[in-house]
């Protein structure tokens, strides 16, 4: 199985190498995780993972640098319909538009817009730190997953989907905040499964099992 780590020049990926390498090799008998900012090794892989971090206007701008990427993004993820997991950043750039910084178009593959938090409480923003889990829906990537298992977080800004069935898990900070959202083979997840300890190792075997 090839997995691909797409690098948007947003940050260190090894971290996210290092969870889907420990995962993978106990799942399939041949695995190869590569971070990648060609899109000629989009043709050969099994899975696109996408992590971002920093603002979503320069996260865009990151995959628009990349001669071709938001064209191959299209063409592998919606037509051809490989398996796709969006992490923090990643999963904010799926929707309609953001809005940190400029109104920025996302890639729109599910409806919606990133805003930042504005809670009534004197939670900080942005919410940085461990929080709960709570299920909204059955899907295969929660499956193991108990309300309450924890993940990591830390964003500013999240995204508020248009239709309650594309959310899957959230977390309460002071509002609902989307946690993991799903459309057909896309997953996005809010929080840093490659942080989150066995809840993310989990999560990420979970994916790619769904996935294969």
């Amino acid at each position: 199985m090839n997995i691909t780590i797409i690098d948007c020049g947003s940050g260190n990926l090894r971290s996210a190498q290092k969870a889907f390498e420990k995962v993978s090799k106990n799942l399939f008998k041949k695995t190869n995780v590569i971070v990648s900012a060609s899109v000629e090794d989009l043709e050969k892989t099994n899975f696109i993972v996408l992590p971002g971090v920093g603002s979503f206007s320069d996260f865009i701008k990151g995959i628009n640098d990349i001669n071709g990427m938001q064209d191959a993004l299209n063409y592998y993820v919606i037509k051809k319909g490989l398996p796709f997991l969006g992490i923090c950043v990643g999963m904010q750039v799926l929707a309609t538009k953001g809005y940190e910084n400029i109104e920025t178009e996302g890639l729109n593959w599910i409806s919606g817009s990133v805003r930042k938090i504005k809670t009534h409480s004197n939670l900080p923003v942005p919410q940085m730190g461990w929080n709960n889990l709570v299920l909204k829906q059955n899907h295969p990537i929660v499956s193991n997953i108990s309300n309450n298992d924890h993940a990591y977080f830390v964003h500013s800004y999240f995204f508020d989907c248009n239709e309650n069935s594309h959310i899957v898990a959230q977390v309460d900070y002071g509002i609902p905040i989307n946690a993991i959202v799903v459309k057909d083979n896309i997953i996005g997840m809010q929080f840093h499964p490659e942080k989150s300890q066995q809840t993310g190792l989990d999560l990420i075997s979970n994916f790619l099992l769904w996935g294969k």
